[in-house]
């Protein structure tokens, strides 16, 4: 349908908020994909998803690395006594192991002693455990990766509904202002009309209280304005001395017609990633829970070297003896480590592990019908307020007609003011009524691409 009908009536609003948007062409007017990139850029949450981000990147770093060999290094100088029983005894790794040491009686003498060691131990196979773990980790990142492009999603959507709020708040504010003008000049009409007699002096009281009225009006929209620019700043970083909202639903009013059609995209909806991603998070874990319970092959090696102040046969010599190395050793085997209730514990966490992954199922199909719905009703919307603009267009230029008649009668004494209040009422809820079907088709546009997963197309488009 054309849209050049209601040019008329916009432009005269348009006109009226230009010195909200422009200061003396001091600075450029900021458009709305501006806006969504200062936030994508200054807002402290974005910036504290990315740090998550790069905390997943480093974890996949970390379980690379947790597949080299573990080498140890120890050396200790010890001093204290030697005596021992034949017999074994588990230590509780509080209890400090004596060698020989096995005599009649109790020793008191003082001996030293020095032992260094290199122990190694690799993991050389697990039937593809590590590799579990890294495509594990790797899912993760995919999932921080997938909430921090679902959290951007969010933040533009916000920055759009707000920057959409502040230009129908401006547009209201110029009809605010028309109406206060209107009633203005009423008052001076009136004023002029009961100096002379020809009207009475009640009329003058009960058009300053409409006046009165309308400057409340104007006041209150004001404030909005000022609310509304503070979350922006909030959300972009940019003062709010420096924002400067253009005029494009004004200047741009032919143009909405010629939108991009958007098309549900479930394959890259950043509203449906995360979902997808967690999948693949439940499914990595099935393979770690599976490897994680199997045998475990360790190839180990260890070399040692000893120096005791205590000399065969017991004999004690003097400390430093001791302190020197005199005896090496070293053993290298390979070991096998497998606990026998694995089984068990292999079973219940898989167990844990299918609820959740059917969970996760509901919720990708719970969030598909949200979608669904949503760009049905976002549909339904723009067909209404499509049909409702032939209406408003009527509806204004009936009521300016009206309230010019209106005017013109009540100055030839022909009406009271009760009928040219009613007339400057109804011009103003033309106004205001046809801000709010703009601002509705905005927002049912914008609900639809955020729901098909085109926000930021939506936001490149709107110019």
């Amino acid at each position: 349908m054309a849209y050049s009908r209601y040019w008329k009536q916009f432009v005269i609003l348009s006109i009226c908020s230009i010195p909200l948007f422009i200061n003396a062409g001091a600075q450029t007017p900021t458009d709305l994909e501006k806006l969504v990139n200062a936030a994508n850029t200054n807002l402290p949450k974005l910036k504290e998803n990315a740090a998550f981000v790069n905390a997943s990147k480093a974890l996949v770093t970390e379980v690379r690395h947790s597949f080299l060999p573990q080498v140890r290094l120890s050396e200790q100088l010890n001093l204290g006594t030697d005596n021992s029983l034949s017999g074994s005894y588990y230590t509780f790794g509080i209890t400090p192991s004596t060698s020989a040491g096995v005599r009649p009686e109790n020793d008191a003498q003082a001996a030293s002693g020095n032992l260094g060691v290199i122990y190694a131990e690799y993991e050389f196979f697990n039937f593809g455990l590590n590799r579990a773990k890294l495509k594990t980790a790797q899912a993760q990142l995919g999932l921080q990766q997938a909430e921090f492009e679902s959290g951007k999603y969010a933040v533009d959507l916000e920055v759009a509904r707000n920057y959409f709020q502040l230009l129908r708040q401006q547009y209201r504010l110029s009809a605010d202002r028309q109406n206060v003008e209107r009633y203005q000049a009423i008052f001076a009409i009136i004023k002029a009309l009961t100096s002379a007699g020809l009207q009475p002096g009640s009329d003058s009281s009960q058009a300053m209280a409409e006046l009165s009225k309308s400057r409340a009006s104007y006041n209150l929209t004001l404030g909005r304005i000022g609310q509304i620019r503070q979350q922006l700043t909030y959300l972009t970083g940019i003062p709010d001395s420096l924002l400067r909202i253009d005029t494009l639903a004004s200047t741009n009013i032919q143009g909405i017609s010629v939108l991009p059609e958007f098309v549900l995209d479930s394959m890259r909806n950043p509203l449906l990633e995360p979902f997808t991603r967690r999948k693949d998070i439940f499914l990595s874990n099935d393979q770690l829970i599976r490897k994680s319970y199997l045998p475990k092959l360790l190839l180990v090696g260890s070399f040692w070297a000893r120096g005791s102040s205590i000399q065969f046969p017991d004999d004690y010599k003097s400390l430093g003896t001791g302190l020197s190395y005199q005896r090496y050793n070293y053993s290298t085997g390979v070991a096998l480590t497998y606990n026998l209730f694995n089984g068990i514990y292999r079973r219940d966490r898989l167990s844990t592990n299918r609820f959740l992954t059917e969970a996760n199922e509901f919720a990708i199909e719970n969030q598909k019908r949200v979608l669904v719905t949503t760009v049905a009703q976002a549909d339904q919307s723009l067909q209404t307020i499509r049909t409702n603009l032939s209406e408003l267009n009527i509806q204004s230029e009936s009521a300016l007609a009206t309230y010019d008649q209106k005017l013109a009668q009540y100055r030839a004494g022909l009406i009271g003011l009760i009928d040219l209040a009613n007339a400057s009422f109804v011009l103003y809820r033309s106004q205001t009524d046809f801000i709010e079907s703009l601002h509705e088709w905005w927002l049912a546009q914008l609900d639809k691409a955020w729901a098909t997963g085109n926000l930021y197309s939506f936001i490149q488009s709107v110019k």
